[in-house]
């Protein structure tokens, strides 16, 4: 197995990191606080990367207008002073020029950003959308209110100790701000946060709020999580588990929890609650989504609200009679089309997998001799051969229900091909609301026949080894049995992964199927692997007999579904 050239970044290396980023810290004084009706007066800018300074850009600005006394009083900038300044559109390329590939910081950026934005609207100029921080939402993000109880930046200056002092110049106040963005990057260092993407997120969401003194003093809890891929679980008073999560980087993600930048009122009282962080190291994120699924279900935390019941479903199977129909059941069975998440899905399509196949639609029990109902009006629709009125043998219907087993199975779409027929036929005599609705009901039997065939296939396996390269030369191993994950593990960089994918294939847990299309798997478990194998180049390495996908099935009319764009049903 040759080892593949790295195509992406470790673990810990995911985002863009801090010390890469090159951040332009920008101050404008202006003649008011309305970008609309005011003018700048000053430019001040100064651009840092990993603590070290880069450049400076300052300007006095010449507004075209008298300057207002407070403004005068407040900035110490004259009338006399702007005599002679260049005017904004003549400074305003060389302001873009020094943003260009740099995160703009200022303090109370919307201020700065709405005037910056204003001028490139009204001199022609295209604003690049740089990414923006402010520092005061990130001070309230990160700094807790008995600390400080105002994040103005004179405020800021004092309790840092900063060398250079705020006082309404725009580079003296650029300046006071590098002092203070790097004072707050050490704090958020503390809080997990290690990447651009984190720290803009940690300062655009939690800006309203700050950590409570439960969150601040629970902090301890995430000091022994370990820096690697896994499974958390928050465990509170009694040991009951109260939440259980993934994350590529635990250390990282469990932090996050007691920051600010956690909103959500549930995750907040569990936080309350929690006395305990347990883990699980796990080879690769496959093995962690599938041992968080497992443990949801083992447990049943409170605070998780989904996959804790993986096995609950409905599924769409015939009727044990000499005349089957369909019927909605929530016990899987061999030969059953699903699972669908919700019982009105199945219903739904039910009455489209009628169109398709000629069975019964009443939910009579019809004896195999001697039948002698009334024929209903769909006999007289032809809709039906009223077996009803003995007007039809058990073997004349047998047709019929093995249409249904080729359709469900994947050997034969011809009921998939009739109903589109239909539609084409409805839009073509200009009824396209009723073509509308079939394409729809179609869209999404469509679709749940192609994830139960997909997902059947692949259960069906008694033994299945993927190799996925781990962009580091190495290789995230996966053994599956029954659609279940038996047994994972990697190969480094350097390390032969033949003798490891055979020490996984003798150490994987041994797996009895069960009954039904998914032998008694989870179908969110089956989807996870399914993804797995069939995505970022992923390799078959092993498997017995080969995994094949039926070549009728409706994976070949999924294209058709999509194009549709229907209001599908929900089958997952």
């Amino acid at each position: 197995m040759p080892a593949p050239r790295p195509s992406q970044l470790s673990f810990d290396e995911l985002g863009t990191p801090l010390r890469t980023v090159t951040f332009v810290v920008l101050d404008l004084e202006t003649t008011g606080g309305s970008a609309n009706t005011d003018a700048i007066t000053e430019i001040g800018a100064v651009k840092v990367r990993g603590g070290e300074l880069l450049g400076e850009l300052a300007t006095l600005v010449d507004p075209g207008t008298g300057l207002p006394p407070n403004i005068v009083a407040l900035t110490g900038i004259t009338s006399a002073m702007i005599i002679g300044a260049p005017r904004l559109p003549t400074v305003l390329p060389s302001v873009l020029e020094f943003l260009r590939g740099a995160v703009l910081v200022a303090h109370n950026a919307p201020f700065d950003t709405g005037f910056l934005r204003a001028a490139c609207e009204r001199h022609g100029q295209v604003w690049p959308r740089p990414p923006v921080l402010c520092t005061a939402r990130l001070a309230r993000a990160v700094l807790p209110v008995d600390e400080t109880a105002s994040v103005r930046l004179g405020a800021l200056a004092r309790l840092f100790g900063t060398a250079t002092r705020p006082t309404h110049r725009a580079l003296a106040d650029a300046r006071c701000t590098v002092e203070v963005l790097h004072r707050l990057l050490e704090r958020v260092g503390n809080l997990g946060v290690q990447s651009l993407e984190e720290l803009l997120a940690l300062a655009r969401e939690s800006a309203p709020h700050r950590p409570t003194p439960t969150m601040r003093r629970k902090r301890v809890l995430a000091d022994p999580v370990p820096s690697a891929p896994g499974v958390y679980l928050f465990r509170g008073p009694g040991d009951q588990v109260l939440y259980v999560g993934t994350s590529s980087d635990l250390r990282r993600r469990v932090r996050s929890y007691f920051t600010s930048g956690e909103r959500r009122r549930r995750v907040r009282d569990m936080i309350a609650l929690a006395e305990r962080v347990d883990t699980v190291v796990c080879a690769h994120p496959l093995e962690a989504e599938v041992r968080e699924l497992r443990l949801i279900a083992a447990h049943q935390p409170p605070y998780n609200r989904r996959s804790r019941r993986p096995h609950r479903g409905w599924w769409i199977t015939q009727t044990a009679e000499a005349f089957p129909r369909l019927s909605v059941v929530s016990t899987p069975r061999d030969g059953a089309l699903g699972p669908f998440g919700h019982r009105p899905a199945a219903v739904a399509a039910v009455e489209t997998l009628l169109d398709a196949v000629p069975l019964r639609p009443c939910t009579q029990r019809i004896p195999a001799r001697g039948a002698s109902g009334t024929p209903c009006a769909l006999h007289e629709l032809q809709r039906c051969r009223a077996p009803c009125a003995g007007l039809q043998t058990p073997e004349e219907y047998a047709p019929a229900v093995a249409a249904l087993h080729e359709l469900i199975e994947g050997r034969d779409a011809a009921g998939l091909a009739t109903l589109a027929h239909e539609v084409e036929t409805l839009a073509h005599r200009q009824r396209f609301e009723d073509a509308a609705r079939r394409r729809d009901r179609l869209s999404g039997l469509i679709l749940a026949l192609d994830r139960s065939q997909r997902l059947a296939s692949l259960a069906a396996l008694p033994e299945l080894v993927g190799a996925r390269p781990d962009g580091r030369s190495g290789w995230e191993l996966a053994v599956l049995r029954y659609g279940r994950l038996a047994a994972a593990g990697v190969a480094r960089r350097g390390v032969p992964p033949m003798p490891v994918v055979q020490a996984l294939r003798q150490g994987a847990q041994t797996i009895i199927p069960g009954p039904g299309p998914l032998r008694g798997a989870a179908a969110e478990e089956v989807g996870l692997v399914h993804r797995w194998l069939t995505t970022d180049r992923t390799r078959l390495v092993h498997t017995d007999p080969p995994w094949t996908e039926p070549a009728r099935g409706a994976a070949s009319w999924r294209p058709w579904a999509e194009r549709a764009r229907p209001q599908r049903m929900e089958v997952d």
